[in-house]
């Protein structure tokens, strides 16, 4: 993929959901993996000729685990002249040492996002882009159905209002496909996660069922994705205006 339809998909997302306002401070939340970067590329690009004009800054949550490599990501900040800020923290061993938790994925999410609330709040921002694709739509449907009992995934935009800071998601009809493309074709420094439950969590179950899925019935993440679109209110455009 092309970063001019990068910014096209990325664009439309945000008109559609009226995601920027004249003068927003906009946190995007970098993990080092490809999808974060590739938000961070599309909203860098996008600031040059967007009609309503919005600052931004790149902040790492620093679970603590060694061989977390982010030079390449400091410098690639440098290069784009975006402010990039490392939390530093202990999530990682309070999680995998200290409790020793066996499924750790959902406490290790709500820590990590409260590091990076706080973080926002310090800097000043009022608005945090997550850099989830259509894929993650699609997939945390699935896990909301398969271990919630209900049809249900996150909303394209959601007011924290005890924070007070805007969640945007630029990304959301961008097929991962398309990212792992872009980042190949950039040749973006993707720095792979040490976490030790990488790869091996229920959204990694979930991808791999709807692969297989996939494969006897071709378009079927694109056709629970239009579901999602017709089905949910939060998720009709028209509601965001």
């Amino acid at each position: 993929m092309k970063l001019q339809q990068l910014l096209s998909i990325t664009r439309k997302a945000i008109d559609d959901y009226h995601m920027i306002e004249e003068g927003d401070h906009i946190a995007i939340g970098i993990s080092g993996g490809k999808d974060s970067l590739t938000l961070l590329y599309a909203l860098h690009h996008l600031q040059r000729f967007y009609p309503k004009h919005f600052s931004l800054c790149a902040i790492t949550v620093d679970l603590g685990f060694e061989n977390l490599k982010l030079n390449e990501i400091k410098m690639l900040c440098q290069e784009m002249n975006v402010p990039y800020h490392i939390i530093k923290t202990d999530i990682g061993k309070i999680i995998f040492e200290d409790r020793k938790e066996t499924n750790p994925c959902s406490l290790c999410a709500k820590m990590r996002k409260g590091a990076l609330n706080a973080a926002i709040k310090e800097m000043g921002c009022n608005k945090v882009a997550y850099a989830h694709h259509e894929d993650d739509v699609v997939e945390t449907m699935m896990m909301s159905l398969i271990y919630e009992g209900r049809f249900h995934t996150f909303r394209p935009v959601t007011y924290l209002d005890r924070m007070e800071i805007t969640v945007i998601r630029p990304l959301i009809y961008m097929k991962e496909a398309d990212v792992i493309g872009f980042v190949h074709k950039y040749d973006i420094p993707v720095v792979k996660s040490p976490c030790p439950a990488d790869g091996h969590t229920k959204r990694e179950y979930v991808k791999t069922l709807l692969r297989e899925i996939n494969l006897d019935a071709p378009g079927v993440k694109e056709r629970m994705f239009t579901a999602i679109q017709g089905s949910l209110t939060y998720w009709k455009p028209e509601e965001y205006k």
